[in-house]
């Protein structure tokens, strides 16, 4: 994985999902409102705790997720 320090991952945090510094708000909140149009500017008002460092991480988390490949154990 890259190194995203404003990704985190806490089960006791929206269930382990990945999201942004410990906060409330998934990476896929934030790719699911760039991808539905909305700005950097958008983003940023309606969640005024988030930083622009967290849009573009949330972002370089997702594409690096979509490259990654997973591969199924084999049961010996």
């Amino acid at each position: 994985m890259p190194n995203l320090n404003r990704i985190t991952f806490n089960l006791e945090v929206m269930g382990g999902k990945p999201c942004i510094r410990g906060l409330r708000v998934t990476v896929g909140t934030v790719v699911g409102l760039v991808a539905s149009g909305y700005s950097t500017a958008d983003i940023l008002k309606a969640y005024p705790y988030l930083e622009e460092e967290d849009i573009r991480e949330a972002l370089a988390y997702a594409a690096w997720r979509a490259e990654e490949i997973e591969v199924p154990l084999v049961a010996v």
